[in-house]
Formats: structure tokens, C-alpha cells, sequence
């Protein structure tokens, strides 16, 4: 029961019971009846006037209430002309112009902060309480394997090596992933605190332009370094031992056959130093493309027959999935050429005996696949694929992945190469 009713009920029982006596006294004394009707109507205004000046506070207040639950922080309430009654409306209205203010700066806030995630050219992912993803921002949305309709899904139901290695973040730490070889990423898992509820997020700065050209410069500087030192050397070190060659007519005939070969297996060591030093210069020496168009469907079947040759001693299928119309692009076609029998050789090394190799175009987006069902890349390798001459091979250099890294950063075209479901793909986009 409300206080007011309360005072209603007293008031009223109060005078009922006085009015009750009063009649009793009517006939013992009438003078003393009329006085006491006097003064019961004089208390029944008094009541009323208490009432009501108990009744408009309760009313101010109730209001305040309501614009409280309302989250409604414009509103002030004004003096009743009670001073206890005063001074816990000031109280009120200081404690609404607290809220007012602290709901305009978080309003600002969250302003400033929405803006700031939307223009980060970091990618940025919200995740709710079920670490479902909440949100993303414009460069979240541009990740490989991630769309803005991912919205409620969560990260280890989602298709792609990135979602798989984000899901396995932990809290608080850094990590660099490495994604296909081609695209490294800075990322890391953290939360903030709000309303008492914890609220995940995942930062991802992507590295790849920086590092590459990061490293790049550093082997070029080294590259260039080495293959002058041991150009120069090798050159007089070979005029030397040719000249030595020619003394072996001096020596006993016994002793010839030994000193030619060894001096001729020194001079082809040196040879062969020199070729390693050259494949090595020309990957820092290819040219700025000059492009010109060609259809790339009669580009990969000249590199077909070309390579058909060399996997002879394998039964390979060669399967075609080419657009029916052709599909023009604009390259430096020696570049590109060289770029698809790197890419060719791989696969047929791939195959141990007998496999398949697959050549498929695509129109819409423009790009060129090639899969093959050899043997994979293992996880681990394929964090390093395509670092500066990074080789599986027993006696690889790794030259031909850098060059067609080079190659098709210079072309300006994406690419990337991954195993998944028994198949190797090397896709490039025009």
C-alpha cells in the first residue's frame, strides 16, 4: 500500500471515529457537539491541505521515476516550496545532469569509435558471447575466405586456412600467420569489458607488402654483393687453372690422366658456382613487364605441349576446364610463360607415377587454375612457400617459386597455392 493511501485510510477512519463520538455527546451537551463538528471540519481541511502537499512531491517524484526508467535524462523537476522536499529534487536533478553528460560522452564515444573501426585499414572482427561473429568492419570483409553475410557464424564453421588459424588464437597474444605463402598477417585476440560482460574482438594487420618489399630489398643487396664477388673471382680462378691445364704435357704420362681431371672437375665446379650465381641475379633482374594482350587458354596450351615432353615418363591426364569463350589479358607474355612452366613442372614432379593435372579458367572473377593430385603441401611448408628461395627439393634453390612471386607482384596479380582434398591448386587472378 502506498504512503498516500495509507494517509487517506488514517485520516479517514480517524474522523469517522470522531464524528462517531461526537454523536454520542449530542444528547449530553449540544454546544459541545456543534464545537466539536467545528473542529472536526477544521481537522478534515487540514488533512486535506497535508494531503495535497504530500501528493504533489509523491507525483514529481513518480515522474522522475518514470523519466529514469524511461532513460530520458532531459528532464528536471522544480521546487515544491519544501525545503527537505528542495533539496532531494536538486539532489535529483544534479544527479540527472550527471547522467545527461555521461550518456552524451559515451554517446561520443561510440560515435568516434564505430567511425574509427569502419575507417581502420586493420581488419576487425567482433565476436559475441557464443564467439560467434558479431560484426566486422570494410577491411574484415576483403580477407580471404570472409564475407559481410558471415554475420552470426562462427570462425570454425567457416571454409579457408585463415578462419581455421584465427579460431585457434588465444587470448592476448600476438601471432604472425602466414596464410598460402603469399599472405602474412599480424594478428591478435583480446577483449574489452562492458556491462560486466566480456567482449572478444580479433585485430588482423596484413603484412605481406611490407615484408616483401622488405625482404626483397635485403636479397637484392646480397644477391648483387655475392655475384660480383664470385664472378670475378671465378673468372680468374678459371684463367688460372686453364693455363696450369696446359703444363700437363710436362708432367710424367702417368700422372696426366689424374691432373687433367681434377683440374677440369675444379675448372666445372667453378662453372657451375657461376650458373647458381646467375639464376640467382636473375631473379633480381627481371625487367618491368611490358604487356600485350594474348589469350591466355592458347598460352597454356603451347606450355602443355611444351611440358608434355619432359613428363613422358609419368602417365599424366591432362584435363581442360577453359571458358568457352577465349579470355584476353594484358601481360608480358615471355614473363607469364615462364611463370606457367615453373608452375607445370611442379605438378608433374608432384605426381610420383601416375596422376592427373588439371588446367581451368574462369570469366567471372578472371582467373587461371592449375591442380594437380600429387603427393601436397604439408602445413608446415606451406608457411614458408614462397620466401626468397625457400626449396624441398634435395638440391633445390628455390629460385623458381621467387620468380614467380617476383613475377606476378610485378604483374600486380593475386595468387596463392594450397593443398585441400587431394588436390594442389596454384591460382592466379587477372
Amino acid at each position: 500500500m502506498k504512503l498516500r493511501s495509507k494517509f487517506l485510510l488514517y485520516s479517514s477512519l480517524t474522523h469517522l471515529t470522531l464524528i462517531f463520538l461526537l454523536f454520542l455527546l449530542l444528547e449530553v451537551n449540544k454546544y459541545l457537539f456543534i464545537l466539536g463538528e467545528i473542529l472536526v471540519l477544521c481537522s478534515i481541511g487540514v488533512s486535506i491541505w497535508l494531503y495535497r502537499s504530500i501528493s504533489e512531491p509523491f507525483k514529481l517524484i513518480s515522474s522522475g521515476i518514470e523519466s529514469i526508467k524511461d532513460k530520458d535524462f532531459t528532464t528536471r523537476l522544480i521546487h515544491v516550496g519544501h525545503p527537505e522536499m528542495d533539496e532531494l529534487i536538486d539532489v535529483y536533478n544534479q544527479m540527472i545532469d550527471q547522467l545527461r553528460e555521461e550518456r552524451i560522452k559515451q554517446s561520443e564515444k561510440n560515435y568516434f569509435l564505430s567511425k574509427l573501426i569502419e575507417a581502420s585499414p586493420s581488419a576487425i572482427i567482433m565476436l559475441d558471447s557464443e564467439n560467434k561473429i558479431a560484426s566486422m568492419n570494410p577491411a574484415a570483409a576483403t580477407l580471404p575466405g570472409f564475407e559481410a553475410n558471415f554475420i552470426g557464424q562462427k570462425l570454425d564453421k567457416l571454409s579457408g586456412t585463415l578462419a581455421s588459424e584465427l579460431n585457434n588464437l588465444q587470448d592476448g597474444k600476438s601471432e604472425i600467420l602466414t596464410i598460402n605463402g603469399t599472405q602474412i598477417y599480424k594478428c591478435q585476440k583480446a577483449y574489452f569489458v562492458d556491462r560486466g560482460f566480456s567482449h572478444y574482438f580479433i585485430m588482423i594487420e596484413e603484412l605481406s607488402d611490407e615484408i616483401y618489399k622488405k625482404e626483397k630489398s635485403a636479397f637484392e643487396k646480397v644477391i648483387r654483393m655475392m655475384s660480383h664477388e664470385t664472378n670475378n673471382s671465378i673468372g680468374a680462378i678459371n684463367s688460372i687453372l686453364s693455363t696450369i691445364l696446359t703444363y700437363k704435357s710436362q708432367l710424367e704420362e702417368k700422372y696426366r690422366d689424374d691432373y687433367d681431371n681434377a683440374l677440369t672437375v675444379a675448372i666445372n665446379r667453378n662453372k657451375a658456382l657461376s650458373t647458381v650465381m646467375s639464376n640467382f641475379a636473375d631473379v633480381v633482374k627481371i625487367p618491368e613487364p611490358i604487356r600485350e594482350s594474348i589469350d591466355v587458354h592458347s598460352l597454356l596450351k603451347t606450355v602443355q605441349v611444351l611440358m608434355d615432353a619432359q613428363a613422358k615418363d609419368k602417365v599424366i591426364n591432362w584435363e581442360w576446364q577453359l571458358e568457352s569463350k577465349s579470355l584476353i589479358v594484358e601481360i608480358d607474355v615471355q614473363q607469364i610463360e615462364l611463370v606457367l612452366i615453373n608452375v607445370i613442372k611442379n605438378a608433374i614432379e608432384a605426381i610420383q607415377s601416375t596422376g592427373t593435372i588439371i588446367l581451368r579458367t574462369s570469366s567471372s572473377p578472371r582467373s587461371l587454375s592449375i591442380l594437380d593430385n600429387g603427393h601436397g603441401i604439408s602445413r608446415e611448408v606451406s608457411k614458408q612457400l614462397f620466401s626468397a628461395f625457400f626449396s624441398t627439393k634435395k638440391n633445390g634453390q628455390g629460385v623458381g617459386l621467387t620468380l614467380t612471386r617476383e613475377v606476378l607482384y610485378n604483374h600486380g596479380m593475386e595468387f596463392s597455392l594450397e593443398s585441400r582434398g587431394g588436390w594442389t591448386e596454384f591460382k592466379i587472378s587477372f
